[in-house]
């Protein structure tokens, strides 16, 4: 994994990303899915908030509670079991910190609590990635829509895809992540990517979105 080895800048794009200690379970189902979804949206403000203070609501409702002056801009994201993939640009100093450290705290700090453990959830620290350019960016974007390609086409990074129907089909709908929102076909998590239009990077193709990926992984090292 590439490790953060100089400051983040305003204006800036980076891809940051986690994994579970020891590979558990970071998501254990829906619930645990949509609260990590409920704190990206939260957690982007520059005010303190704390999602128990909310009380019960649902999943709509939080998505559209007041926030401040945003930390980051959030172009794309994935969850998986055990790992998480975000696409951010920094948008005032310290943003990122600040965003990557309040999720963190406020998931690991529910997931303890609801799953009875304690400790660390997540590797310290988060890793991340510079991304400089509009054409690496379009290419982080789709790696990170591709990445719950595995669940349904093993071999899908060797080239070998059995049924490309039924993988677009399935990585389209696949809850976790914002390639519906690029693609226009779900907006529930809409609110998460706040003001930016996902429309700033284009929707490609299957095959397309696939091989930006690959070159991605190839480019940055990340598997």
């Amino acid at each position: 994994m590439t490790m953060r080895d100089s400051p983040f800048s305003v204006g800036e794009w980076y891809h940051c990303y986690n994994h579970s200690i020891e590979g558990r379970e970071a998501f254990t189902d829906s619930k645990d899915y949509f609260r990590f979804l409920e704190l990206l949206y939260l957690a982007n403000d520059e005010s303190p908030l704390r999602r128990d203070d909310l009380g019960v609501r649902t999943f709509e409702e939080i998505l559209t509670t007041h926030r401040g002056k945003p930390l980051v801009a959030i172009s794309a994201f994935c969850l998986m079991p055990d790992n998480f993939h975000l696409v951010l640009h920094e948008v005032v100093e310290g943003g990122i910190t600040s965003f990557m450290r309040k999720v963190g705290t406020a998931y690991t700090l529910y997931f303890n609590s609801r799953h009875k453990r304690i400790g660390n959830l997540f590797l310290k620290p988060f890793r991340s990635r510079h991304v400089p350019a509009d054409r690496a960016v379009q290419n982080l974007i789709s790696y990170v829509h591709a990445h719950p390609a595995v669940l349904y086409e093993l071999k899908w990074s060797t080239h070998h895809i059995v049924d490309p129907q039924y993988l677009e089909e399935h990585l389209t709908a696949y809850p976790y992540s914002s390639l519906g929102l690029h693609t226009g076909t779900r907006t529930l998590s809409s609110p998460i990517l706040g003001g930016q239009k996902p429309g700033a990077w284009r929707s490609v193709p299957l095959q397309r979105m696939l091989q930006e990926a690959r070159r991605y992984s190839a480019e940055s090292g990340i598997a």
